[in-house]
């Protein structure tokens, strides 16, 4: 569904309760999208808040299901502005949201910008949002950043997986279930922006090993299938690239 036609932004559900929220912009030619996802439950949580100038477009996405002061956590996966410049913004608008990202991210950055202090998880912690447990996995520098960490829902076997698979171009379907690879290897072609650590593997065969039914991907379009297969392929195509 389309929420504002000036910034082309829309939602759509991609698995039960889950809601990915894109808006496309006109950074790298051919256009490029920018994803937050809506966690709706007792206490609802938002995945990335995006650029803090889309922030109107945002929450005016987040308002087609829910009001945004029933927000009660907003994280996302490394401290960089697509994941949230935003933040203050939606901690005005809901009062009563806690910021959170790895307890790496909370020490070195999020207790410093957000006016209200941030809950840093730990590797394996599960962060009860009502009926669904989600865990946070640290993943520091894959593909990029020592606070680096994705989510899983367990519920749904969704990993929200950050910057893995980024795909550019600006008309995406919210959901494929083609591959996603070759798309995301020619964007890591155009730009490397992998920090190619010596743990890059274990980490991505660790992820892999959680069988995610749906990868939830902050650029592009959400990969239904098997997870764990695409996750494996990845770690086998980066191995391959820096043997």
């Amino acid at each position: 569904m389309i929420t504002n036609q000036q910034s082309g932004t829309r939602i759509d559900e991609v698995a039960a309760g889950i809601y990915r929220i894109n808006t496309p912009l006109d950074v790298i030619p051919g256009g490029f999208t920018f994803n937050s996802y809506l966690i709706v439950d007792d206490e609802p949580l938002l995945f990335h808040a995006g650029y803090r100038k889309l922030f109107p477009f945002t929450a005016e996405a987040v308002s087609k299901v829910i009001p945004v002061e029933q927000l009660r956590f907003i994280g996302g996966s490394h401290f960089e502005g697509d994941e949230f410049g935003a933040l203050n913004d939606f901690l005005t608008a809901a009062p009563e949201a806690t910021p959170f990202g790895s307890d790496v991210g909370a020490l070195t950055s999020l207790n410093d910008f957000a006016v209200r202090p941030a809950r840093g998880l730990v590797d394996g912690e599960e962060l009860s949002i009502g009926g669904r447990r989600m865990k946070w996995l640290y993943t520091p520098h894959v593909p990029h950043g020592w606070d680096c960490g994705v989510l899983f829902d367990l519920s749904t076997k969704t990993l929200l997986c950050g910057d893995l698979f980024t795909q550019p171009g600006a008309n995406m379907p919210a959901v494929t279930e083609s591959e996603v690879l070759t798309a995301s290897e020619g964007m890591r072609g155009m730009m490397d922006y992998y920090a190619h650590a010596t743990s890059t593997s274990t980490i991505l065969e660790r992820l892999a090993g959680f069988q995610p039914a749906l990868l939830a991907c902050q650029h592009g379009s959400a990969y239904r299938g098997d997870g764990a297969a695409l996750l494996r392929e990845l770690r086998a195509t980066l191995e391959k690239a820096t043997s």
